[in-house]
């Protein structure tokens, strides 16, 4: 799979996630399955990053997401 989307996938995934957790800390629950989630998005980025090196950073995230966004559509 192409690393820039596992990257978009991971940060999607990891930012779906992070109501979860504050959902479960607020019923007083352990954030158990949404930790998992987060885990395993980080290591989506994580393998992305590593794939290629310097190709990620704040300043491309915009043209990534949207190069992923464009192949999902072609």
């Amino acid at each position: 799979m192409d690393p820039d989307v596992l990257f978009v996938l991971g940060c999607i995934i990891c930012v779906l996630a992070v109501p979860a957790v504050i959902s479960a800390f607020a019923d007083g629950r352990a954030p158990r399955a949404p930790a998992l989630i987060i885990l395993i998005a980080g290591g989506m980025i994580t393998y992305a990053i590593i794939e290629r090196p310097g190709n990620y950073s704040l300043e491309t995230m915009p043209d990534v997401f949207a190069r992923v966004i464009s192949q999902v559509l072609k």
